[in-house]
């Protein structure tokens, strides 16, 4: 264990993150599960991309979204699975430096996530109930315009809260009840006043989490009412049906992180946070590109052509 002495108290500048260490005899098939999950989340996403860069055809604004979508779900959920499946394999240590690092890169990860969330919830108002103005709105300008700011709103926003993390002290124990540095396992080993720390997450965690999901909710309701208009069919039945799952998946999402950092006393067990957890780290970034992208027939006619061009070259 790493420290530093000041005067009588030592400082902790190492932790120990524990994983899953209430599920030791688990541990081999937990790996397993979780670096299948992760492997998937990687190839899957990594499709995405390569479609939407790859095809011209593809070059709109919804696919740019769910481009940046999925780029975005690699970086985050490789920011954190990579050093969890290492603690099953051993007791993982990591700096105060890294796990703020860790902390800061993550949080503004999963910030842009939800404002990215809700600029493709406001496109696909605008494509179903304002046709006739869509091409007007979604410029590829205007479209890039709203991906930087997302991107640099969720930046901002982990700012403040990792300087202030950085100015407390921790001592005592170093060992981070958690698979990675999320903020109220590391808070809990500060031995400094924590009060603005804690306001000042609160905060912002209400204003990122429950805008865009009330903008989220406010135009696939909107969506639903345009829906209900269209006469009986298939592709009302193909709209319900694809509404349903996004809003499912995005529930989840939200839902999670809105119980994790505005109402964390509803969690009153570590083993209960930490799968609450895994639903935002591991299973809807495995999951988003599956509900949003990998069913259309747009994306799978672009994949097959991929495909059937490598295996030319290779057979050449």
């Amino acid at each position: 264990m790493e420290t530093t002495f000041t005067g009588n108290q030592s400082i902790i500048m190492e932790f120990v993150l524990l994983g899953f260490s209430e599920l030791p005899d688990q541990y081999f098939l937990f790996f397993i599960f979780l670096t299948i999950m992760y492997l998937s989340t990687i190839l899957g996403n990594t499709l995405i991309v390569v479609a939407v860069v790859s095809s011209p055809g593809l070059h709109i604004p919804m696919y740019f979204f769910l481009a940046n979508l999925s780029f975005l779900e690699i970086l985050y959920t490789s920011t954190v699975v990579p050093k969890m499946l290492a603690g099953f394999l051993r007791k993982e240590a990591i700096s105060l430096a890294g796990c703020l690092l860790q902390f800061f890169i993550f949080g503004s990860l999963v910030t842009t996530e939800c404002f990215l969330l809700a600029i493709m919830a406001y496109d696909r108002y605008l494509a179903i109930c304002h046709p006739l103005r869509y091409s007007l709105l979604m410029r590829s300008k205007h479209c890039v315009g709203l991906v930087v700011i997302a991107w640099l709103s969720g930046f901002a926003v982990g700012s403040p809260i990792v300087t202030l993390m950085a100015q407390m002290k921790f001592c005592g124990s170093n060992y981070i009840n958690h698979f990675y540095c999320d903020f109220a396992p590391v808070v809990d080993l500060a031995c400094s006043d924590s009060q603005v720390l804690q306001t000042t997450t609160f905060i912002l965690s209400t204003i990122c989490l429950t805008i865009p999901f009330g903008l989220i909710l406010t135009s696939y309701a909107r969506i639903l009412v345009a829906v209900l208009k269209v006469p009986k069919g298939a592709g009302r039945s193909k709209a319900f049906s694809t509404c349903s799952s996004h809003l499912a998946v995005v529930s989840t999402f939200y839902g999670t992180l809105i119980v994790m950092y505005i109402a964390p006393s509803a969690v009153h067990s570590k083993l209960l946070s930490k799968v609450f957890a895994l639903l935002y780290t591991v299973v809807t970034p495995i999951f988003n590109p599956v509900i949003y992208t990998l069913r259309n027939k747009e994306v799978h006619q672009v994949l097959k052509k991929l495909l059937c061009n490598k295996q030319y070259s290779n057979s050449s």
